[in-house]
């Protein structure tokens, strides 16, 4: 059923020209322009303002797992919301966070077993890293902040999780704690060093990381943050058992290890954690958010190894205080939201993902037949179509024109909402995708690609 409207589309876009910023502007056009307009979800689809139905193939921004209408978590907002709105988390407590609390600790790896609640997946990676620092405060070690994070990477937009940030242009104009970051190499196969193979690459990274340790110091460097795949620097797959590897020098130099899973948790990669079930890793710290609640209710948080809490509880500083929280921590709704989506989940979405992945990315592997695709990569059910001007020399194709966004504009005429990033194509559909929808995105995709060719060529500005 369509929601109703009390203004017509036109106007819209108007009101949201004069009024509305929004996320990611350019100063050019800041405060005054409009995007796409979304009028209604209905599984993996989309409808825009002029009444296109559109494949959702960044699941809203990889987070609508469970799919759109679903109408069991509208359910439950309305009857959480009349049972209980709102309670404060600093003096009380609610149901539905505590439960939430214990079914997530239950699927964490190894110890973690306390969660704090946060409002997504900035203000998740913002907790980590004060939660860090309040950590070694307590354990009488204040020189110990330094905080390694990798070319690539994206961890938020709050001024921490902002400062870990590696994506080319996030932090061009923007300032950020840089005196607390050590920034390490991406861990991307596809743009490793002329000359490596794929194995030497990962001995290259680890390399990096031993190296920059002893440079810098393990008694100054707090944490290691690093998302299982990078999600938004173009779905990096690290090579071999670099992850593994990371992990053990984290924990011989006594450095927190915090894995960002806010992409990767609560289904993406047919898993409630990827951490440990994917990747063969036990962090310190979990962050999460997006999955949470399939984007139905804002909501994160990080998942805290109880080795940790128990240094705390025994350090000689018992009333120290951990000053940190948000008005909307253990939010009720978005908790009881989170439980029956992990319901979902559990009665089948999990095992659903699993049986459709390798699917996927087959599918979407053909595409590398394309002479303007560099390479497709992914995992689970994120993958990444990049494009390059020239596959020998592995040239991104930037391009003032954008290639990403010309494949998307294409796309969107023929049925499919892609997420563009600069010269590549971002695919993370609902996980309830079945195999022939995964065909219709794919042929989709296909001809937007080929349209985008024929175009650059026409123009003059690639002859591939």
């Amino acid at each position: 059923m369509a929601a109703l409207r009390q203004i017509d589309d036109a106007d819209t876009i108007a009101l949201a020209e004069r009024h509305l910023v929004q996320p990611w502007p350019v100063a050019g056009s800041i405060g005054a322009e409009a995007r796409t307009l979304i009028g209604e979800g209905d599984g993996i689809y989309i409808t825009d303002g002029d009444g296109k139905r559109l494949i959702d193939g960044p699941a809203g921004m990889w987070c609508t797992n469970v799919g759109h209408r679903r109408a069991e978590l509208a359910q439950v907002m309305y009857d959480q919301a009349m049972a209980l709105s709102y309670n404060t988390p600093w003096y009380t407590m609610n149901e539905p966070s505590v439960v939430l609390a214990e079914r997530i600790a239950s699927h964490a790896p190894g110890d973690l077993d306390h969660v704090f609640f946060t409002t997504g997946g900035s203000s998740a990676v913002e907790s980590a890293l004060r939660f860090m620092q309040f950590y070694n405060n307590v354990r009488g070690r204040p020189e110990k902040k330094l905080i390694l994070s990798r070319g690539g990477a994206y961890h938020g937009s709050t001024y921490l999780s902002a400062s870990l940030n590696g994506r080319p242009r996030d932090l061009d104009w923007m300032d950020g704690a840089k005196e607390l970051v050590v920034k390490l190499s991406a861990p991307d196969p596809f743009r490793r060093p002329a000359g490596l193979s794929v194995e030497a690459f990962e001995q290259f990274l680890v390399t990096e990381f031993e190296e920059t340790i002893a440079r810098v110091g393990a008694e100054r460097i707090g944490a290691f943050v690093g998302e299982p795949v990078q999600a938004s620097g173009g779905v990096i797959v690290a090579p071999g058992s670099y992850l593994k590897r990371i992990r053990e020098i984290c924990r011989a130099n006594d450095i927190m290890y915090v894995s960002d899973e806010v992409v990767t948790a609560f289904g993406r990669l047919g898993h409630v954690f990827a951490s440990k079930d994917v990747f063969g890793i036990e962090p310190d710290i979990i962050t999460f958010a997006k999955g949470v609640t399939s984007g139905y209710f804002p909501l994160g948080g990080m998942v805290v190894s109880a080795r940790l809490m128990e240094d705390l509880r025994k350090s000689n500083h018992p009333d120290a205080m951990f000053g940190h929280g948000l008005t909307y921590s253990s939010h009720p709704i978005g908790c009881a939201v989170a439980l029956k989506n992990l319901d979902l989940l559990e009665e089948g979405v999990l095992a659903h993902t699993r049986k459709v992945a390798p699917y996927f990315q087959s599918q979407l592997k053909k595409l590398e037949e394309l002479p303007l695709v560099g390479e497709v990569r992914g995992v689970g059910l994120m993958a990444c179509v990049e494009c390059v001007a020239d596959r020998e020399s592995r040239n991104p194709l930037q391009l003032d024109k954008a290639v990403g966004a010309r494949i998307d504009a294409h796309c969107h005429e023929l049925g499919l909402l892609v997420r563009p990033l600069i010269n590549m194509c971002v695919m993370s559909p609902p996980l309830i995708i079945t195999e022939s929808q995964i065909d219709d995105m794919v042929s989709i995709l296909r001809e937007g690609i080929c349209r985008t060719m024929d175009d650059l060529r026409r123009e003059g500005v690639w002859n591939g």
